[in-house]
């Protein structure tokens, strides 16, 4: 039998300052915020930014306010749809134990619905075109996605399904028993965050109708996030789903439908 490799132990905490702990899960996050300031200053010399960013409508204060919002919305979205998506019973019976965000719990579709309303709020209140907000937020989050899926290996969590042994980079995870598994972190790592980030930043170097650069976020994340969901072990308490998927697959369903529909709708746009 070859032999396997073994997912290495890291100390979840990256530094350790008197009562204060550092984990490597919070640096990820602010590696995430980081690159999301960096990628929208950026994105403001991208058409049509360019001339708004020369006119005024469009400034660097917006990236930062946008950031803030995000990050609410990233927070509340994500554990509201952690609740309602994965275990409704539990925490109907449980009320108070939605706001214990420490014991961990949070989706990315529900973050992903957070962030859009968060992005409504920005755009009625600075009178912007919502999906124009949109699809200058887009190219920037892929990087934030590869970031987290980081602090996922370093924790050793979220592993993936039972892989064949012969597999040269198959993984062995603590807690997860004796077998070889893929290491699904790193596929997630590979296709929803740096893939999806440079297909997305060169497409959106280009002018196109409003809402196809969004829509192509949406799309291309509902694509890569459904093939790396065959790879990642589902979760224990639900199993597979019906048709054999996972609930990760079947909440990609309407982003994918969605988005291809929104992209090929606002394309006939005049």
């Amino acid at each position: 039998m070859p032999r396997m490799l073994q997912h290495p132990y890291i100390d979840p905490v990256a530094l350790q300052l008197g009562p204060v702990a550092v984990h490597w899960y919070g640096l990820t996050y602010l590696a995430a915020f980081g690159l999301f300031l960096f990628l929208g200053f950026r994105r403001l010399s991208h058409p049509p930014f360019a001339a708004l960013s020369q006119a005024g409508v469009w400034q660097r204060r917006d990236v930062e306010d946008i950031l803030f919002l995000g990050v609410v919305g990233v927070v509340l979205g994500g554990r509201i749809g952690y609740c309602l998506f994965y275990k409704p019973a539990y925490y109907l019976s449980h009320p108070l134990e939605i706001f214990a965000v420490w014991q961990g719990g949070m989706s990315f579709h529900g973050g992903l619905l957070g962030v859009i309303v968060a992005m409504v709020w920005f755009a009625r209140s600075r009178q912007r075109p919502f999906l124009q907000v949109m699809d200058f937020v887009a190219p920037c989050v892929p990087t934030g996605l590869a970031a987290g899926r980081v602090g996922n290996f370093i924790n050793g969590e979220l592993w993936g399904r039972v892989a064949d042994p012969s597999l040269p980079w198959a993984m062995v995870f603590r807690g997860a028993g004796d077998l070889p598994r893929h290491p699904s972190q790193v596929y997630q790592f590979l296709m929803e965050g740096l893939l999806l980030f440079v297909l997305l930043w060169l497409y959106a170097r280009k002018e196109h109708k409003p809402g196809q650069v969004a829509s192509a976020f949406v799309f291309g994340y509902g694509v890569f996030r459904f093939v790396a969901e065959y790879f990642r072990e589902p979760d224990a308490h639900l199993g597979l789903l019906a048709l054999g998927m996972s609930m990760g697959q079947w909440l990609c369903v309407p982003m994918i439908v969605g988005g291809a529909a929104l992209w090929v709708w606002m394309g006939r746009q005049r």
